[in-house]
């Protein structure tokens, strides 16, 4: 086997055979990313302390697996207010909360003409100028770093939210236009056409924010399809270099979706696609499975290569799976440990895009580094304050 390097990665045909690797082979895929994984970051293993801030739970797309998205109903609100983005903020805040994420659907004033007019009314343009003022809010209200996932952006728009923006994301979920069809993942979702995806994640790359991406595992993807899709990411931050992170998501059935009873992928699947990732991308990427997917088992997608367990909040819910409970920090470290690694706390950019000045606007660099120690983590003695 060749591991993956800084100029060249493994070949595509070796992924296919790596994503469905049994036995011995198996084995020497684990062993591999492992390695890979131990040139990168030694034993530690980070984590970004979080608090989730859903603004708005309209979105002009229909998934079939998603509890998220919400039809507007009278009178309830269409978004949270300053007041109470404010409130969750400073919730994060004082339970030593670093990271603002911003969650919220892609253009629901696209598909509904009364948020359109209650955008309005509240003085906002668009749901992106929506946005870009709470943004604004917790960087001059809070010491807080927010990070955006607001789906498809243009360049534009993400200039409008980088000044107040430390980093930003968009799950690429797959590149196969057959979960387009009626039946499928994706059938009347506008926004998860992978040209789309894919041009938004290339104008992240122009701009030069530090941005988070990843896979969906489960939805009807061919373990090819899951191969295709990681080297799309993988051509782009070849390119742009902006890609801070590649999170393997595992599918998880929610009742009232039309994916209610579609299986989900076993452990087996979740390792061997981490594994694959890991081999892909080499020891320069940061490789990501949440664990609050997982349940009981979180523990051995460490065996698989991965670096990170994504953001924690000890306070909100994970508002995209509220079903699966974030474990508590100070559990994730008793697992981490347990299993010989060494759990530290990262902020929602990583520290080789801290040390590089370019990547982040001054104003929010200053705010980083009040945190910060000599490898650009979180200082020990500031962790979880």
């Amino acid at each position: 086997m060749q591991p993956a390097r800084y100029e060249k990665s493994i070949s595509r045909t070796d992924a296919v055979r790596f994503i469905e690797a049994v036995g011995e082979l198996l084995r020497e895929v684990l062993r591999e990313a492992q390695a890979l994984r131990h040139t990168r970051t030694g034993n530690v293993i980070t984590y970004s302390r979080k608090v989730f801030i859903p603004l708005t739970r309209l979105c002009r797309d229909r998934c079939a697996y998603c509890t998220f998205a919400r039809e507007p109903k009278e009178p309830e609100p269409f978004g949270l207010t300053k007041a109470e983005v404010l409130a969750i903020a400073r919730t994060g805040e004082r339970a030593g909360c670093k990271e603002a994420l911003f969650s919220l659907g892609d253009k629901p004033e696209t598909r509904y003409p009364q948020y359109r007019q209650w955008l309005q009314r509240q003085g906002y343009a668009s749901t992106i100028d929506y946005l870009r003022t709470m943004c604004e809010l917790v960087v001059t209200e809070t010491s807080l770093l927010p990070h955006t996932n607001a789906g498809v952006l243009s360049e534009r728009e993400i200039e409008q939210l980088r000044p107040f923006n430390a980093s930003m994301g968009m799950m690429l979920e797959q590149t196969s236009t057959r979960l387009l069809a009626p039946g499928q993942a994706h059938y009347r979702c506008p926004d998860k056409i992978p040209d789309v995806r894919l041009k938004a994640l290339e104008a992240a790359g122009k701009i030069g924010i530090p941005f988070t991406t990843g896979i969906l595992i489960g939805i009807g993807e061919t373990p090819g399809e899951r191969v295709d899709s990681l080297f799309a990411i993988y051509e782009l931050n070849r390119r742009y270099g902006h890609i801070q992170e590649v999170i393997i998501q595992n599918f998880r059935a929610k009742a009232g979706t039309l994916f209610e009873a579609h299986p989900e992928p076993d452990l087996l699947e979740i390792l061997r696609t981490a594994a694959t990732a890991r081999l892909i991308f080499g020891p320069e990427m940061n490789i990501q499975v949440p664990p609050n997917l997982s349940g009981d088992n979180y523990g051995s997608l460490l065996s698989a290569g991965i670096n990170d367990w994504g953001g924690i909040s000890p306070v909100t819910p994970d508002f995209i799976n509220p079903e699966s409970a974030w474990p508590q920090i100070s559990a994730l470290q008793a697992v981490t440990r347990q299993t010989g690694y060494h759990l530290r706390e990262r902020l929602t950019v990583y520290p080789e895009y801290l040390r590089a000045r370019r990547w982040i606007p001054d104003a929010l660099r200053s705010r980083a580094e009040q945190w910060l120690d000599q490898s650009y983590l979180v200082n020990s003695e500031k962790e979880g304050r």
